[in-house]
């Protein structure tokens, strides 16, 4: 295996599609590294001298911010929409949609599982009586 920017590429998998699990880096931005590096796109990871490697890892650390740098930059621009009380930086601390959705309808992804507010059903209702009936009684015995 060999690894570039931290992260372990698998060997059987072709370059250009190998250097995209490398968090920053895109299909464009790899066709970008090896047109400057000057390396066979098709080739397979295993495939790779270690000048070519060698070669991907300068350019990569010269030239793109990825993984850990890159998520730190990510926290650090949201940290400060947070900040200045921007309306995108608010959205990211209620934790809603940030690009425009609505939010009346939908979000489900961002917003997490429905929560049912005021309707219960006679079972959960009951069990919640009875919890409050038994609590009363120990407060009373208690005084």
């Amino acid at each position: 295996m060999i690894r570039i920017a931290g992260v372990d590429l698998q060997d059987n998998k072709i370059v250009r599609i190998g250097l995209t699990k490398i968090f920053g880096l895109g299909r464009s931005n790899v066709e970008k590294v090896l047109q400057e590096t000057g390396i066979e796109g098709g080739k397979r990871i295993k495939e790779l001298t270690d000048e070519e490697v060698s070669g991907i890892q300068k350019f990569i650390d010269a030239k793109i911010i990825v993984e850990g740098d890159l998520r730190q930059e990510i926290q650090d621009n949201i940290f400060r929409l947070k900040r200045i009380a921007a309306y995108r930086g608010k959205c990211h601390a209620a934790n809603l949609p940030v690009r425009g959705q609505r939010t009346r309808t939908n979000a489900r992804t961002k917003r997490g599982k429905r929560v049912t507010i005021g309707a219960l059903k006679k079972e959960a209702l009951n069990k919640i009586e009875q919890a409050k009936i038994g609590s009363d009684k120990q407060a009373n015995e208690k005084k």
